[in-house]
């Protein structure tokens, strides 16, 4: 199905030079004179790489195979992250070095969304929200403003400010997106 540059929007998957490609953010553009241009955000889902092109209004792209599966999280060994898909029981690994940033918000059991191209895991797509415990954090200090922050531990390693008044051992909801407190659990 060829698909036009016009009609881009942002999380539309297109082959460009024979690899998948994601679109982040696009805008149009209407020069003076000449033909519409489409300044684009896109990331090769293969290499992971990010770039900013430019393309004709009317330049066509075949859309890409991306099947999206669920799948839970079941265990990491040896620097592999392994998925079950809870329906067929197949499962998929994905090495640590593609999950990047992602691994800290990835617990026991989590439900995620795997992204495929022909057979392998390009991406997976996680909750906005999950929940975390905090494992090392300073007291808090009496008297401080309820707007100040300090810095705190989860159990998977991420490190994130806190409001004064979480304790260690609390079970906290943290945003996946920005990586950010987003209350108690």
């Amino acid at each position: 199905m060829a698909i036009e540059a016009g009609d881009f929007k942002t999380g539309l998957t297109v082959m460009v030079d024979g690899d998948p490609w994601i679109v982040l953010e696009f805008m149009h553009v209407k020069p003076g004179k000449g033909a519409a241009i489409l300044q684009t955000k896109m990331k090769n889902l293969k290499t992971g790489s990010t770039q900013e092109r430019n393309f004709n209004a009317s330049t066509k792209f075949e859309a890409a195979n991306i099947v999206r599966k669920q799948a839970n999280f079941s265990y990491s060994a040896d620097g592999v992250y392994y998925f079950m898909d809870m329906e067929t029981y197949e499962t998929y690994e994905v090495a640590e070095s593609h999950i990047e940033e992602k691994k800290y918000y990835i617990i026991d059991g989590l439900e995620v969304v795997l992204m495929l191209f022909e057979g392998n895991v390009l991406d997976i797509s996680l909750p906005a929200t999950v929940e975390l415990v905090v494992e090392e954090t300073t007291p808090a200090i009496k008297g401080a403003p309820s707007t100040q922050t300090k810095v705190a531990t989860t159990d998977t390693g991420l490190t994130l400010r806190v409001p004064q008044f979480i304790e260690q051992g609390e079970h906290i909801l943290v945003s996946t997106d920005e990586g950010k407190y987003a209350g108690r659990a």
